[in-house]
């Protein structure tokens, strides 16, 4: 028995043995695959030598001795660090996810290929300027450089078993094609005013349920400033009426003259709010080349910065929400096509087909028309009417690359905006501040003329008479130089006050953020860079201060309800990670949101001034089906808190960080066992509205989106500047670097934003090869 058990304890022992070395094979052949960082490599393409420095932190100078060089060096050094990212971008912007993935990428694909944002990037590609050409067609071969190299391709490509094809110039240009359809969400917003509008919703009611921006609310830009009467509509309210708003967020920035900082210099800060992701969205880098050197957040896969700063001025973006799309109706007739301008006119059909993994390949027929693609038939569940999509990022020519790599060469004011004049969407607000203390705001884009009486909010007829008339010209985009308040804010709040002569959209965010940060930035008569960070990091409610006074008003159902009123009735509304305050009102704002539900269809209806409208005024959806009492809205409220506390129990949760998390999901491998190497979660505060957002699921109460990247630029000593983004620089998820930023960024934290690199440096060369 003995001999039997010593046999089996060896047999187990062997076993683990050959598992364990098999592990460890595993793991040094994906370690392999980290990039070289030291020493001197030799590629074929390059002229000169560039040296790429790294710092302690991954970040990455690049210099080199000409834009071609740098931009070779860019794309090899984004594919050392990313490949596997940009492989994944670059598929879905040409709707080839099934190829790799199998049967369950097949809606997406369907979808990405029915918009057809590839054939807008290879088309956008043949009319690039020559500059434009030159500096893709270099970062393209640098990205191929890396691919001939040898080096081990990324732990994904292994596991799905396949290599990346030879990069090409649309596999650079569509991802910014899919950053503007990120940021230009308009066609949801029709199609939702078209569903609730079907289901009987007034437009009277509609109005309710979407409230426009408040009249009292902030702007970007000041009438004092642009000269505009104070007394001009910008639109009439007949068309408001049948256009309400719905609100889009997507981040912070603003810009603070001199006048009123502690160096006298400007101070610029911006935060974009984008989707949490591993590895991060973004990557930090340095170039220089003779005539280029600027410093900031870069897009791998795209060459230059997209926000920073160069020796003489910063700049930084947040979403305008500018109306750039329009459904169309179409009148469709049977087997011949739709009618348009009084003739039957065809569809053009432009076959698809889509391979997938393990299954057989699909043809998709895509119906074409005048305005564009029949967006309708690519969804799940489609409306009765086919609606076409006309949308200014499937132009055939786009030249976005060519004003950022102006704006990173911009040295003054009028040199920035001219840069910006090539610009096409999605439209930004750009804050600028310069060395010589002038601060100043742009809001650039192809910006549609629509016929009157078209407010772009619902879908219209596709039979001609709603076409566009061409775009607005750069001379009349909003923009201000060195305003009189001294400071400009922007958090994808309204821009433009009365008497701005066209409206850029009525979709706006509710002026929550906007409103926060002014506060801030007026609490002190001189401001400086720590305070800059304050106000980036703030997470007090400006939400719970509005409804703070429905709980003063409710009778609460229980004493636990009535405890629990108190405590809120006693907070400060800073919505911290810690506090157990802010988890019962997100729980109870959450319930108070199911308001409309019925009405609707939707389970939760973020409208916080409808909610506030009928908790103080009344609501025909306050009273709860089922019952013979009648229940008024504080009533409503009421049983939401208990709801909200009965949730509370269920969670044992003592704090809001517990269940609000920022949570940063891979793309692939969160849906396999993997993702306990590869996906990473936080604790985090806030709320939609806080300035240092915290958006959150209603479900799961976990956070998908947020500050995605960081910076503060001090123009009074501009190597002082700061930046920083989640997770890290490296996109594999053996590298020390793959996530060693998210400690930092999730308390506060910043990296330098200098061209000499900080602390012990990392230096490889690149070199001319045959």
């Amino acid at each position: 028995m003995k001999r039997l058990l010593r046999l089996l304890a060896w047999l187990l022992g062997l076993v683990l043995g050959v598992v364990l070395l098999a592990a460890l094979g595993v793991y040094l052949t994906l370690r392999a695959s980290l990039p070289q960082v030291e020493g001197r490599i030799a590629l074929k393409g390059l002229s000169t030598p560039v040296e790429v420095v790294r710092d302690r932190w991954g970040v990455v100078r690049v210099r080199a001795a000409s834009l071609e060089d740098l931009f070779f060096a860019q794309g090899f050094v984004h594919a050392q660090e990313r490949l596997w990212q940009m492989e994944f971008q670059r598929r879905v912007g040409q709707g080839r996810l099934a190829e790799v993935l199998g049967e369950a990428a097949l809606p997406q694909d369907r979808f990405l290929r029915t918009w057809g944002f590839y054939r807008a990037a290879e088309s956008a590609y043949e009319r690039l300027y020559p500059e434009e050409k030159r500096v893709v067609d270099a970062y393209v071969a640098g990205v191929n450089a890396f691919l001939e190299s040898g080096a081990p391709l990324p732990p994904e490509f292994r596991l799905l078993s396949f290599r990346p094809e030879p990069w090409t110039g649309p596999d650079v240009l569509v991802w910014a094609k899919m950053m503007s359809f990120d940021l230009s969400m308009n066609w949801e917003e029709e199609l939702l005013r078209h569903r609730l509008l079907a289901r009987g919703v007034s437009p009277e009611r509609l109005l309710e349920l979407l409230p426009p921006y408040p009249e009292d609310a902030p702007t970007i830009l000041q009438a004092e400033d642009l000269n505009l009467p104070l007394s001009r509509e910008e639109a009439p309210a007949a068309l408001l009426r049948l256009a309400p708003p719905r609100f889009l967020e997507a981040s912070n920035n603003w810009v603070v003259s001199g006048s009123r900082t502690a160096t006298g210099k400007p101070l610029l800060a911006n935060d974009p709010h984008l989707g949490l992701q591993a590895p991060s969205l973004w990557f930090l880098m340095a170039l220089e080349a003779p005539g280029y050197r600027v410093i900031g957040a870069t897009l791998p896969g795209v060459p230059g910065i997209v926000i920073g700063r160069n020796e003489c001025i910063a700049w930084g973006v947040t979403n305008v929400g500018a109306d750039v799309q329009d459904l169309y109706l179409l009148e469709d007739v049977e087997g011949k096509g739709y009618r348009y301008k009084g003739q039957v006119v065809p569809y053009r059909v432009r076959e698809e087909r889509i391979r997938v993994k393990g299954g057989k390949e699909e043809v998709l027929r895509v119906r074409e028309t005048h305005y564009g693609p029949v967006i309708t038939d690519a969804l799940q569940d489609p409306p009765k009417t086919p609606m076409a999509l006309r949308w200014v990022s499937l132009d055939e020519e786009d030249h976005i690359l060519m004003a950022f790599l102006g704006v990173n060469r911009a040295r003054n004011w009028q040199e920035f905006t001219e840069a910006l004049r090539h610009y096409s969407a999605p439209s930004q607000n750009f804050v600028y501040a310069d060395v010589d203390g002038n601060i100043g705001y742009i809001a650039p884009g192809k910006f549609p003329i629509r016929r009157e009486g078209h407010t772009g909010m619902v879908p219209v007829p596709g039979n001609g008479e709603w076409d566009w008339q061409g775009y607005r010209k750069p001379e009349e985009w909003p923009k201000v130089l060195n305003p009189k308040e001294g400071f400009v804010v922007t958090a994808n709040h309204k821009v433009t006050p009365k008497g701005f002569p066209y409206a850029l959209t009525y979709d706006w965010a509710e002026p929550y953020r906007a409103e926060r940060i002014r506060e801030m930035l007026l609490a002190k008569e001189k401001l400086s860079l720590e305070d800059m960070k304050a106000i980036q990091m703030d997470q007090k409610s400006l939400l719970f201060r509005d409804f703070r006074p429905v709980l003063e008003l409710i009778n609460p159902l229980s004493e636990r309800s009535r405890t629990w009123r108190e405590r809120l009735l006693a907070w400060d509304g800073v919505a911290d990670r810690a506090s157990e305050e802010a988890l019962v009102f997100a729980l109870w704002y959450t319930e108070l949101t199911r308001l409309p539900e019925k009405e609707v269809g939707e389970a939760y209806w973020d409208e916080p001034r409808y909610l506030l409208k009928a908790l103080r005024e009344g609501d025909p959806n306050c009273d709860q089906p089922g019952t013979e009492y009648q229940e008024s809205c504080l009533d409503f409220a009421a049983l939401a808190l208990e709801r909200a506390l009965d949730r509370k129990e269920a969670l044992r949760a003592r704090s809001w960080g517990e269940v609000h998390q920022a949570t940063f999901p891979h793309a692939v491998l969160t849906h396999t066992p993997l993702k306990r190497f590869t996906d990473r979660r936080v604790p985090f505060g806030g709320d939609r509205y806080t300035v240092n957002v915290g958006p959150f699921v209603p479900e799961s109460l976990q956070m998908t989106h947020g500050p995605s990247y960081r910076q503060i630029v001090d123009l009074s000593d501009p190597e002082a500047s700061l930046f920083i983004h989640p997770m890290g620089q490296s996109g594999h998820f053996l590298s020390p670097h793959y996530a060693d930023l998210l400690p930092l960024w999730t308390r506060g934290g910043y990296l330098p934003m200098a061209f000499s690199a900080p602390g012990r440096e990392r230096v490889l060369l690149l070199e001319p090869g045959r």
